[in-house]
């Protein structure tokens, strides 16, 4: 008897199976579908390990327990994964059209939306959300994994699970959610446009835009410093030309490890008592909401562009205004090949893409600034 109440499975409950069956199917679509698996592998793999019962992973004293005192809890590991990714960021097509900040702008307007239809769900039975939950789920809108996790840490932890695994879902799900969407709002003809070529950007001046923005944000929204902070730096590091070593080591070994340590931490977060939850549905479907709001903002904004500059614009481009970096302007390509098989979008669809990673960094400043 005593053997057998040492077991995990004489302690399992049905809510542990359940979250176990979601670890599996978060590594389904990570290993078979390919959906986002360099965060939905290890993501999935954590929701495996919490689930366990007496293994004590996310207890006091447990390894993912820890990761994610020091990682979440402080807020480091989504700072550090903006570095990475800010030294893999090309500003040029940004730089070269400045128009596209709009673009990048108006997909961020899901956040906003989401934040009052998280507020609206208190009206119906079931759903307690204060405002501060309300910011942390609006950011999923923004399609920005490291971002909804930092605001997540900083305004809803308890929530933090929940918001992680709808934002990088829905990040992964990308190419199923933007296509029609983007094909609804756009006529044959207006998804047919042509694009000029770019004018050719120098190293002066993509070294001088990570610091033009970092000063901006300090002036006017410094709270969104840390998050634009960090991305800058890691540009800066790209386009300098004298660290190439501190460059690709935040390109890949650094990005890499916290990568796995994020998704370990995230996963510690999918316990049943955690997850299991009304708040947690309407959370999901808010966040399916907010990602389908802001891909139709870009598009809309994009199309009011193209009508005010006689048609130079591509409308499909506003769809890459959210921060699903490059995933959402590869979608724009593949969409924009489909009517138009010499119309090739992907550079000037980065433009709006990166400017949408500022766009929720500073989103995310502002509800900081409000309600944190």
């Amino acid at each position: 008897m005593v053997l057998w109440d040492s077991t995990a499975l004489a302690h399992f409950e049905s809510g542990q199976l359940i979250m176990m069956a979601v670890g599996f199917g978060l590594l389904y679509l990570a290993i078979v579908k390919k959906f986002e698996p360099l965060l939905l592998l290890p993501i999935g793999f954590g929701a495996l390990l919490t689930n366990i019962p007496l293994a004590g992973f996310s207890e006091a004293g447990g390894l993912l327990y820890y990761i994610y005192k020091i990682g979440i809890d402080t807020g480091v590991f989504p700072l550090l994964i903006f570095m990475g990714v800010g030294a893999m960021t090309d500003f040029s097509a940004l730089i070269a059209n400045p128009k596209m900040l709009l673009l990048g702008a108006a997909a961020q307007f899901g956040i906003f939306a989401t934040l009052f239809g998280a507020i609206a769900l208190n009206l119906v039975p079931g759903f307690e959300f204060t405002l501060k939950d309300a910011s942390a789920i609006a950011i999923i809108g923004g399609a920005d994994g490291p971002t909804a996790i930092f605001l997540a840490s900083r305004l809803a932890p308890d929530l933090l699970g929940a918001i992680a695994v709808a934002a990088y879902s829905y990040m992964a799900l990308v190419p199923i959610i933007q296509p029609p969407i983007m094909k609804a709002l756009t006529s044959k003809e207006e998804r047919e446009i042509k694009m000029g070529q770019l004018r050719p950007v120098s190293q002066r001046e993509k070294i001088i835009f990570p610091l033009a923005v970092l000063f901006m944000t300090i002036l006017f929204l410094p709270a969104a410093t840390p998050l634009v902070g960090m991305f800058c730096f890691g540009n800066l590091m790209k386009e300098c030309g004298v660290v190439d070593r501190l460059s690709k080591t935040a390109q890949n070994e650094l990005i890499n490890t916290v990568t796995i340590f994020l998704g370990l931490a995230v996963g510690s977060k999918l316990s049943a008592e955690q997850f299991l939850t009304v708040e947690t549905l309407g959370i999901l479907g808010l966040g399916a909401i907010a990602f389908a709001i802001g891909t139709a903002a870009g598009v809309l904004m994009a199309k009011l562009m193209s009508r005010l500059t006689g048609g130079s614009i591509n409308p499909l481009i506003g769809a890459a205004g959210v921060s699903a970096v490059p995933m959402a302007a590869r979608v724009v390509n593949k969409v924009g090949l489909e009517s138009n098989p010499h119309n090739f979008l992907l550079m000037h669809a980065m433009g709006p893409n990166v400017a949408g990673v500022l766009g929720s960094a500073v989103a995310a400043g502002i509800l900081l600034a409000l309600v944190g």
